[in-house]
């Protein structure tokens, strides 16, 4: 059986409905059953009681309205890749018994289709765009799970915590963005529950490869785009300089070292890069050029956590640049401060953080956000303060 599957190949269904059925009852109602769920399932109905659900309702379906649908899918990488996403789903012999739906990274249903008989028994149950299919929202399901665990999740039947979702089966596993490991949203196979094949889980899996694979491609075409019409630009400038896109990825450097991202360029903004000091953006078409403001190519930082609340104070020749953090990410950079030039991983620091190695996928993302905040004053491969950086803590 595959590693999250909920069926074994051969398993009787309409009977292990039926015991799921029974299983559920009996624990959510205070008894004891002859048999235990899943661990995924335990953990997530233990969440729900946390919560305090209710099993026998219903959570509450109020969709997002078409507008804010349309623009959170103009805003979605995930815009470049539904159409790959549909030619690996719904192109397959069992796609007329079940639904493709595609969430982003909230939970958001932004698209969904299929079979019409299996919509309108999925529109009764408010499983439709706009809707939030959240585990807070309408308790146990694979979307939602998927996104609680950050991991592919397949229930079948009565592992949903809602009872009027036991007629039915559900696939999903997390889409990452391939160049920062950020979720972006879900892909899920639903249908009824007693039309599972096994072979969903490994059909869903490989979609997701796929459409994280094209957005690999996507984001280099991009920049080599990006690339093309800076190229006069490139050749008439002196000195230090990069060109980046909207979230400073560098598509050209000349001068200086830096690998692959800068923090995100914001309007009359200065951010700091090391072997160029302090810079102030310029925009120009599809991204920003980059040189330095000052002289002085050294950049020194100071993280303060003496106040309530943590600031990073970045400093080139007699400029300074202030920017509040997160306790989250303040705790990030003084884990990176102390591991010193050899670096660290994200399984070290999911150790440090979280107690175990578990939560790497969570490590690389908040590493991310970060990097979108100071960009290059950090380097991977692994996890550390830039050489050209000088940081001190003050606690």
């Amino acid at each position: 059986m595959n590693s999250f599957s909920a069926v074994a190949p051969g398993t009787d269904l309409p009977r292990h409905a039926r015991d799921l059925r029974r299983m559920h009852d009996l624990l959510l109602s205070g008894g004891r059953a002859p048999a235990l769920p899943r661990p995924v399932v335990a953990r997530s109905w233990q969440r729900m009681l946390a919560l305090g659900l209710n099993p026998t309702g219903a959570g509450a379906r109020d969709p997002l309205g078409r507008d804010e649908v349309e623009r959170r899918r103009r805003a979605t990488p995930l815009r470049w890749v539904i159409d790959d996403l549909r030619l690996a789903l719904t192109s397959v012999a069992d796609a007329s018994r079940f639904l493709l739906v595609v969430t982003d990274a909230d939970g958001i249903i932004l698209w969904r289709e299929g079979a019409s008989t299996v919509r309108l028994q999925a529109d009764r149950l408010g499983f439709g765009e706009g809707a939030l299919w959240t585990e807070g929202q309408v308790g146990t399901n694979a979307i939602g799970t998927a996104i609680a665990e950050q991991a592919p999740v397949q229930l079948f039947s009565a592992e949903h915590f809602e009872e009027q979702q036991h007629p039915w089966y559900c696939t999903a596993a997390p889409l990452h963005d391939p160049r920062t490991g950020e979720l972006l949203g879900v892909v899920d196979v639903s249908g009824p529950a007693l039309t599972l094949h096994p072979a969903i889980t490994a059909l869903v899996e490989t979609a997701v490869r796929l459409a994280e694979a094209r957005l690999s491609q996507v984001h280099t075409h991009q920049l080599e785009r990006l690339r093309r019409s800076v190229e006069h630009v490139v050749a008439s400038s002196n000195g230090p300089l990069l060109v980046v896109d909207p979230d400073g990825w560098v598509a050209v450097r000349s001068g200086i070292a830096v690998r692959d991202r800068i923090a995100a360029p914001r309007p009359d903004t200065s951010l700091a890069v090391p072997g160029m000091g302090l810079c102030l953006p310029e925009p120009i078409d599809g991204g920003w050029l980059v040189r330095p403001a000052t002289a002085d190519r050294r950049v020194r930082g100071r993280l303060d956590l003496t106040g309530g609340e943590p600031v990073l104070e970045v400093t080139s020749a007699d400029s300074t640049l202030r920017r509040p953090l997160s306790a989250r990410h303040a705790e990030l950079l003084v884990r990176l401060a102390d591991a010193g030039p050899a670096g660290t991983s994200a399984a070290a620091l999911s150790r440090a953080l979280f107690g175990d190695s578990g939560h790497e996928v969570t490590v690389r993302a908040e590493i991310s956000r970060l990097r979108r905040q100071v960009g290059a004053l950090l380097t991977t491969s692994p996890y550390r303060i830039a050489a050209e950086v000088d940081l001190v803590v003050v606690r």
